[in-house]
């Protein structure tokens, strides 16, 4: 058994930032990273949008904030959280090594993209395969890309990608949109937009970077190919908050409800990135509320 004042479930932006503040504020965290280090930003290659760094690789800057974390004292500990009771304090964090009793904890396990489950769609992810058009659109600039999906999530992207790619097409299972009627009327007066209907993809082509897709007909059988440079999936996105229900209040898609700030329903234990904010998923964003959560958590736990 091993007592902390601080401890952090996750190791994205949102966990290795808690920790950095965590770890000026003397409280000795100890984060729980998990056997899949870094978050989602481990699947990225380019990053421009952080600031400070013009260009990145996503390993990379996933890297100096892990050191950075360490460096003021951030323990990392690279096993997965396997049960936790918030029922009482110290909370208890069960992983499979050990248990961890904590005065505070800090939940910052993310959200992970939904994808096809295509083979290709794995290799090539970082190399044309992307579930976020606001990180990546600007390397189509001037480039044909398609877009999966028939939500809003979906729309959006499409939408947004029309200010760098010469177009985009979004491909649809079904012959009716699910999104918004004001997104699909945007999406459908956009020059750059169209639509392929009734159609399931099937492979995602090409060796070093994506060449095309090659598609299904769902109601005829009938295959065909699309040449595009990129291929955006925008099916939605799944919190990762099993370990938490009921212990947490969650929302009907499972993000945590925050009560106040970045705290939970329950005193001591606190949120920060994607596990609540389905709206903006940025690295930056969620690093900004891990920093709110440590601030949080130090004011709590002084205050007791």
């Amino acid at each position: 058994m091993i007592h902390t004042q601080l401890l952090i479930v996750g190791s994205g932006p949102a966990g290795l930032t808690a920790g950095i503040y965590g770890s000026r504020a003397d409280l000795k965290p100890i984060v729980i990273a998990g056997k899949e280090l870094g978050g989602q930003l481990m699947l990225t290659t380019e990053v421009e949008n952080f600031p400070g760094f013009a260009s990145i690789q996503g390993p990379e800057l996933m890297g100096k904030m892990i050191a950075h974390a360490e460096q003021f004292g951030a323990t990392m500990v690279h096993v997965d959280v396997t049960a936790v009771d918030f029922s009482q304090r110290p909370f208890i964090v069960h992983t499979e090594k050990e248990e961890y009793r904590a005065e505070s904890v800090i939940v910052a396990t993310g959200a992970s993209a939904k994808w096809l489950g295509l083979p290709a769609e794995a290799r090539l992810r970082g190399h044309g395969v992307s579930s976020c058009a606001t990180c990546d659109g600007f390397f189509f600039r001037g480039k044909e890309v398609a877009v999966v999906g028939g939500g809003d999530t979906a729309l959006e992207e499409a939408t947004f990608l029309t200010k760098f790619a010469s177009k985009v097409t979004v491909i649809h299972r079904r012959d009716t949109l699910r999104a918004s009627k004001p997104l699909q009327h945007r999406a459908k007066n956009n020059s750059k937009i169209s639509f392929l209907w009734n159609s399931q993809v099937t492979d995602i082509l090409g060796e070093q970077s994506v060449a095309g897709v090659r598609l299904k007909d769902v109601t005829t059988g009938k295959e065909s190919t699309l040449d595009v440079a990129g291929v955006f999936i925008a099916i939605g996105h799944q919190p990762n908050s099993k370990l938490f229900r009921g212990s947490l209040d969650l929302d009907d898609h499972g993000y945590i409800t925050p009560h106040g700030r970045t705290s939970t329903n329950i005193e001591g234990v606190f949120f920060a990135g994607d596990i609540e904010d389905h709206h903006y998923r940025q690295a930056i964003t969620a690093a900004g509320i891990g920093c709110m959560a440590a601030i949080d958590a130090e004011r709590w736990l002084s205050a007791q």
